[in-house]
């Protein structure tokens, strides 16, 4: 066989291992017919986050930065500094979704609030540091809806993956799936300044439940300065996702914990500076079809609404938290749920923020996460 062909027989096999899987881990969440009955989510939960920041003034020009050890512990960069792990952060999140692509999401954290969304057609998110901002290109999906909260939003995701073989992870052997954005979605939400170079999820799913215990992602993107250069950050995130349980017939996660990791490198004064998150989360309360739940209750702030007018950018969401399954006459719309008042005398700054969820940046300084 040419080699040509046997590359194209490798990738179609690869496709349809793929579909096969996604198959299996649709009928183990709970089955397609109880997935497509919801039309929307709400969901309640609590977070631990701690934070620590790595940096060296003086590292290697190698734009492979990112596989260096920037703090000189074992001779692979240079010598650096470390500000330590940072004390454990209590907060919670809340989070609601409605078919289709909408989605707002609060989340509390040392007493600051972050809040993102998205309307279907414009993301957001607004933080105590920076006013409201409208993410680039097209609705994206919240990456903690993909942590086993989501399981048709998951699903879909992996549509187009391929099988990149198998994985053992904490035990359990697992089938590896891999899905790349598409160069087209990349080119709509870059922008002058920020170009987006690639974004890549993993996924690991247990060959004895079907259901997805692992997911990791990372992306690469750059911002060109004209009086610095280039500078990269490059964003990797890997979460474990635990403890299934029945919702009205769906599985779904109810803990897992996150590992960040946020690497700045190129032509920077700075030198290049790491910035690790841990997030341990857990989920306490869960519902679907939330009655009353409409359209304005996830529309952008009035800010945006009003920029709306001259651009055509989007948005993005954030959390907080509560207790076990509900029901929904006990549920009320975003509109008149209640913060939990969150007690810490330690204030998270943006790059502890940059761990909670998934990417997105426009800033030189900042890269968000929810």
């Amino acid at each position: 066989m040419p080699e040509s062909m046997e590359h194209i027989y490798i990738c179609m096999q690869e496709a349809t291992t793929a579909k096969y899987i996604v198959q299996q881990y649709i009928a183990a969440s709970g089955g397609e017919w109880a997935l497509n009955a919801v039309t929307s989510m709400y969901a309640m939960g609590k977070v631990k986050m701690s934070a620590s920041e790595l940096n060296s003034s003086d590292v290697s020009n190698n734009p492979n930065a990112s596989g260096t050890n920037i703090t000189g512990n074992n001779g692979a960069g240079k010598k650096g500094s470390s500000k330590g792990m940072h004390g454990s952060e209590i907060g919670g999140f809340v989070l609601w979704q409605k078919q289709p692509d909408m989605w707002c999401l609060e989340l509390v954290v040392s007493g600051c609030k972050i809040s993102a969304g998205s309307d279907g057609r414009v993301a957001w998110r607004q933080t105590p540091w920076h006013q409201s901002h409208a993410s680039r290109g097209p609705p994206r999906p919240l990456r903690r809806s993909l942590q086993g909260l989501d399981p048709m939003l998951t699903a879909n995701l992996f549509a187009n993956s391929v099988c990149k073989g198998e994985k053992s992870i904490n035990g359990e052997d697992c089938f590896v799936l891999k899905v790349e954005a598409e160069a087209a979605s990349l080119q709509a939400r870059n922008s002058s300044s920020v170009e987006i170079m690639r974004h890549t999820v993993w996924g690991y799913f247990s060959q004895r439940t079907g259901l997805l215990v692992q997911l990791e992602d990372s992306h690469l993107l750059r911002i060109k300065s004209a009086s610095q250069g280039s500078v990269y950050w490059e964003t990797t995130m890997e979460s474990v996702i635990e403890d299934y349980r029945p919702v009205d017939g769906i599985n779904i996660a109810h803990s897992g914990r996150t590992a960040v990791s946020l690497l700045r490198y190129g032509d920077t004064t700075e030198g290049n500076t790491r910035t690790c998150m841990e997030e341990v989360w857990t989920i306490e309360e869960v519902d679907f079809n939330i009655w009353g739940l409409s359209k304005d209750c996830f529309l952008p702030p009035s800010d945006l609404r009003d920029a709306r007018q001259d651009t055509n950018d989007h948005v993005i969401v954030l959390n907080t938290s509560k207790n076990n399954t509900s029901t929904n006459n006990n549920v009320h719309p975003p509109s008149s749920q209640t913060l939990p008042r969150v007690q810490s005398t330690v204030r998270v700054g943006p790059s502890q923020v940059a761990a909670v969820d998934d990417s997105d940046s426009s800033d030189e300084n900042q890269t968000t996460a929810m």
